[in-house]
C-alpha cells in the first residue's frame, strides 16, 4: 500500500483523475484497522477540513454587477431598523445614517460617500450640504448626489451641519433605491 501511495503521489499529485492525498491515507487507514481488526486497532476519524476564509467573511458586494447591488438596495429595509421623529406635528419615519452606512458596507462594500459643498443661506440661519455616493460594479460605477438642509438654531442632536450631512447622505442612498419605500408608503 505504502509503495501504491508514493507512486499515485509522484504520477501527478494535482491531477484531478489521481485520487487526493487525504483519499488514499483515509482508504490506507481502513485497510490497517480491517488488516489488524482482531488486535483491535482504533482508527481516528479523518479530520474536518477547516472552514476556507470565504466561508466566514461576507462578501456579498465584491465583485458584482452594479445591476444586482441596485436590487440588493432596493429591497425594504426591515421595520425594526426604521426609526419615527415628530416634526411640526407629522410623524416621518427614516432610517438613521449610521444604519444606512452598515447597509451600504454590506450589499455595497465598493461605495464611496464625499460632502460635495457647505453652503449657509444669505441669512445665516440654515445650513445646506451636498452630499455624493458613488457606487462600484463590476461593469460600471455610478453616483447620486442629494442635498440636506438644517436650520443653525436647531442644536438638538449635534451640530447643524452634521444633521444636514446625514440628511443628504440618507436622501443619496435613496436615490440608488435604499429605503425608499419610506417616501411612498403613504401613497400605497
Amino acid at each position: 500500500m505504502t509503495s501504491f501511495l508514493l507512486k499515485s503521489l509522484t504520477k501527478n499529485p494535482l491531477s484531478p483523475s489521481s485520487p487526493t492525498l487525504k483519499s488514499l491515507l483515509v482508504s490506507s487507514l481502513r485497510s490497517y484497522a480491517k488488516a489488524t481488526q482482531k488486535g483491535r486497532v482504533i482508527v481516528p476519524e479523518p479530520e474536518p477540513e477547516p472552514e476556507r476564509l470565504d466561508d466566514v467573511v461576507p462578501t456579498s458586494g465584491i465583485s458584482r454587477p452594479l445591476s444586482e447591488i441596485l436590487k440588493e438596495l432596493s429591497k425594504k429595509v426591515p421595520d425594526t431598523l426604521v426609526k419615527v421623529r415628530t416634526e411640526d406635528g407629522f410623524s416621518i419615519k427614516y432610517i438613521p445614517w449610521h444604519i444606512v452606512n452598515r447597509i451600504m458596507n454590506l450589499h455595497a462594500p465598493e461605495w464611496s460617500g464625499e460632502v460635495r459643498s457647505i453652503t449657509y443661506s444669505a441669512d445665516g440661519k440654515s445650513v445646506s450640504v451636498v452630499y455624493r455616493v458613488t457606487l462600484y460594479g463590476t461593469d460600471a460605477e455610478m453616483y447620486r448626489e442629494s442635498t440636506g438642509t438644517a436650520l443653525v438654531e436647531d442644536t438638538g442632536y449635534g451640530d447643524p451641519v452634521q444633521k444636514a450631512e446625514a440628511m443628504a447622505f440618507r436622501r443619496a442612498c435613496a436615490r440608488f433605491g435604499l429605503g425608499l419605500h419610506l417616501y411612498h408608503e403613504d401613497m400605497l
